[in-house]
């Protein structure tokens, strides 16, 4: 890579971002920051001590794609910079790149859920650990949207939020049982997509109404042929899970139907799982746009549980984003950004076939590897 292609690479994107610092006595530029923040995220480093000893450590490769008249900036300097620094200005910023990458959502499982930061309270400033929101395309593995909101129950603020700064034509969202609100079925269904909500107790008389169909129809052996049905079956450490899909048409008598904007279909899944002889059995409920094909159904469904272990489990066990101990003003939800952008960029890679714990260490070992995990993302 020529001198300087690094910064050439990030300002296309990040040239426009307003810096939060008063001018006088700045010292490092805004957009080196964030490169260098953002690199030392990829690279291994969980926090702004962290992000400063790499660059530190790999000063003469910075400084080789860089300008840094007055060096690698000081871990206070980032906490300070990303404290200030607006997490909406940086999220529109990581999105003009994702664009660039011309990804189509259509026909895509966009995953919606939150996260808390259990680490990123503050008592003495009575702040509350942050939640972030994300929206995360299942299938290209990319963290597409995020807002931060101060508590799991502010979700139902934060997703129409959310919803608003992505292009969803064609996609299907999925959301768990604290997204299922008229508003926001309403609201996917204006932005072009089809939705799949789980169902729960925060509406319980249709909920009480979809219970009681399919218990009906299981006691009779789902003999009704209208009532579409697939079955999977998977073994692996120790325990064997069977999955059982059912999606039927919505029946006219289901409660305020005509107010779930877009309502096709009514699903349920039933999962038992058998581990060292003890047998657990889970019935979830969901309403659905969709039409009555039960297979789409079930990847949909299928492709949101899997937010947990490909998003919301590396967060914590690779980034350690449980761990984190960042706290000051917008600092928690601009570090998660960049750890939801580390990700998406090592799993988008495809030349590297290792873990992303491997891909994190072969990032900070191998400086050629650094580069091109940054510029293969940026490849279309």
């Amino acid at each position: 890579m020529p001198k300087k292609q690094l910064t050439e690479l990030f300002t296309p994107f990040f040239a426009t971002i307003t810096d939060p610092r008063l001018q006088r006595g700045q010292r490092h530029s805004l957009l080196n920051v964030i490169i260098l923040a953002l690199c030392g995220t990829l690279a291994g480093a969980d926090g702004w001590v962290d992000i400063e000893r790499f660059c530190q450590h790999k000063r003469k490769f910075f400084k080789r794609y860089l300008d840094l008249p007055n060096g690698i900036p000081s871990h206070d300097t980032f906490g300070r910079v990303f404290s200030l620094l607006q997490p909406a200005a940086l999220l529109a910023c990581m999105q003009r790149w994702l664009e660039s990458l011309r990804l189509a959502v259509c026909a895509e499982v966009i995953a919606i859920d939150g996260k808390t930061l259990r680490h990123s309270f503050d008592k003495a400033a009575e702040q509350g650990p942050l939640h972030l929101v994300s929206a995360w395309a299942t299938q290209t593995r990319l963290v597409l949207g995020q807002v931060a909101v101060d508590s799991k129950s502010n979700e139902i603020t934060a997703i129409p939020q959310l919803l608003a700064l992505l292009e969803l034509t064609g996609a299907i969202v999925t959301i768990d049982a604290m997204g299922c609100q008229k508003d926001i079925a309403a609201d996917i269904i204006a932005h072009g997509a089809n939705y799949v909500l789980a169902l729960k107790d925060n509406q319980p008389t249709l909920c009480q109404k979809v219970h009681a169909f399919f218990r009906h129809h299981d006691q009779v052996g789902f003999i009704d042929k209208s009532i579409k049905r697939i079955q999977s079956t998977e073994r692996g450490h120790g325990r064997v899970e069977t999955r059982e899909y059912y999606l039927a048409a919505a029946p006219m008598d289901l409660p305020a139907e005509e107010q779930w904007l877009g309502l096709n279909t009514i699903g349920m899944v039933r999962r038992t799982r058998v581990q060292q002889g003890k047998k657990s059995v889970e019935v979830c409920y969901y309403i659905s746009s969709l039409e009555p094909k039960v297979r789409k159904f079930a990847k949909a469904v299928r492709s949101h549980w899997g937010i947990e272990n490909r998003l919301h489990w590396i967060l914590d066990v690779t980034f350690a984003e449980d761990q984190s101990r960042v706290r000051k003003d917008h600092s928690p939800a601009n570090l998660g950004m960049l750890r939801r952008l580390a990700l998406s960029i090592l799993q988008r890679d495809t030349t590297v076939k290792d873990s992303i714990r491997g891909k994190r260490q072969a990032a900070g070992w191998n400086e050629d590897r650094l580069l091109a995990f940054l510029t293969g993302f940026s490849r279309d």
